[in-house]
């Protein structure tokens, strides 16, 4: 539920906010697929998005200067449809702040930001065992699409 008498902002992350964004993931990782994240990957992947805007970059829930939840934003450029996608990642809102609308007001955030810089479109992925995402997001106006994701994955 909702609760309207917390004051949010939302604001772009930026090299201050590494520890936290670092943090943020692990436990992101651990409370999600149940992985534990190799520390020296996570830190220097964060710093590197941080310090390069054409990566990526995070928006950053704030409630009473307290860091309250974050994503990361990255672009896949669609020659279909002339422009980038957003993809929405590494989403982690802190437990003492879920059932306020963090995430909500940071998706709608990112939503209005995407039409504003020109976006065709946003997407996620999601952990298919994470049912309580996928409503969020249901909710939140996105849908499953007719795509399956593959990977070749070089780092496990």
């Amino acid at each position: 539920m909702e609760n309207l008498n917390y004051n949010i902002s939302i604001r772009k992350g930026d090299i201050t906010d590494l520890q936290v964004i670092v943090a943020n993931n692990v436990k992101m990782a651990q409370e999600t697929e149940n992985k534990i994240l190799n520390q020296s990957s996570i830190y220097n992947g964060v710093d590197e998005l941080l310090n390069n805007s054409k990566l990526g970059w995070y928006y950053i829930a704030v409630i009473d200067k307290h860091i309250a939840g974050q994503v990361m934003i990255t672009r896949e450029w669609s020659d279909w449809r002339n422009g980038y996608f957003w993809w929405i990642q590494s989403v982690y809102v802190k437990k003492k702040f879920r059932r306020i609308g963090v995430y909500s007001l940071l998706h709608n955030y990112v939503n209005e930001q995407a039409k504003i810089m020109g976006a065709v479109g946003l997407r996620l992925y999601v952990d298919s065992k994470n049912i309580s995402a996928h409503t969020v997001y249901e909710k939140l106006g996105m849908r499953t699409t007719k795509y399956l994701f593959y990977e070749n994955n070089w780092s496990e």
